[in-house]
């Protein structure tokens, strides 16, 4: 007779983040279900990701770049050199941001019909919605990469590693804030709309369409500091030193102590925030099932 181990484990009892990692093949499923189910019926499928994006950057360069005067030329000396490159290295990162989040919080109330019939990992539902909004990301990111080359892009190491920390700081974020929403959002649904207000403020809480030095000039060093607490703030600036810095003329700067500083801090603050998510998130799920 098999020795029977005489500890009784609850049923349904979530290990956190560690199940995800546990269920990877899981994680594959869900992020292609959520890749077929977006693009079911569609004639231009995953090219959405370039339509979008490219909408987006004509609309802003031609309204900031052109009619606001943003985009330096020979009778503009104040404006910002190579302002499409400045502009659209801001734009795929805000919007891996806003896609991941706005999608994560509504992940556990979308596959609501799945979670009150099976037990499975509910953290799975909001890290597959960022990783599909990576998936997303890196077509845009290619489409940056062709431009910067375009217009003569020779970045450091360092310069590079800036970028994959930018994209590291902005992933945790959105996890974390998947997380979190996307449990509250099971028990009062108005967390959709704080999260809609949240994504609209955080595309013009960055310097996506603006120098930084605006920002310096007109609050002061306190506000600016406040302002630099940002982790989205940190990232869009370090996109900015990994592609925009090195296609100009070297006459631009970056914000003072961002890689000594504000980088660590950014990545702080993003990993608390996954930390703080994740806690909630389990604290939440006991009920998901019955809630919705």
């Amino acid at each position: 007779m098999s020795q029977m181990n005489d500890e009784l484990v609850r049923p349904g009892v979530s290990g956190g983040l560690a199940d995800v990692v546990r269920a990877r093949f899981l994680l594959k499923l869900l992020v292609r279900k959520e890749l077929k189910v977006r693009y079911r019926g569609s004639v231009l499928g995953l090219l959405w990701s370039y339509v979008k994006p490219g909408v987006q950057f004509v609309v802003f360069y031609v309204a900031l770049g052109v009619f606001l005067g943003l985009e330096q030329s020979p009778t503009n000396k104040s404006g910002l050199p190579n302002y499409a490159i400045y502009l659209f290295s801001g734009i795929v990162l805000i919007n891996f941001f806003t896609e991941a989040l706005g999608n994560a919080s509504r992940s556990i109330v979308g596959n609501g019909g799945l979670i009150k019939k099976i037990y499975l990992p509910r953290q799975l539902f909001p890290i597959a919605s960022v990783w599909v909004s990576a998936v997303h990301f890196f077509p845009q990111l290619v489409i940056l990469l062709a431009a910067c080359l375009f217009t003569g892009w020779h970045p450091s190491l360092l310069q590079l590693a800036a970028a994959v920390i930018g994209f590291i700081i902005v992933a945790l974020l959105a996890a974390g804030l998947g997380l979190l929403f996307g449990a509250a959002n099971v028990y009062f649904r108005d967390s959709e709309n704080f999260v809609d207000m949240l994504l609209m403020i955080a595309t013009w809480a960055s310097p996506v369409m603006y120098a930084w030095t605006m920002v310096q000039n007109k609050l002061g060093e306190v506000w600016f500091t406040i302002y630099q607490l940002n982790p989205i703030t940190v990232a869009v600036e370090t996109f900015h030193y990994a592609f925009w810095l090195p296609t100009t003329d070297g006459n631009t700067s970056i914000p003072p102590h961002l890689l000594s500083l504000w980088v660590p801090v950014a990545l702080i603050i993003s990993a608390g925030i996954l930390l703080w998510g994740q806690l909630t998130f389990r604290r939440l799920e006991g009920r998901f099932a019955q809630e919705l």
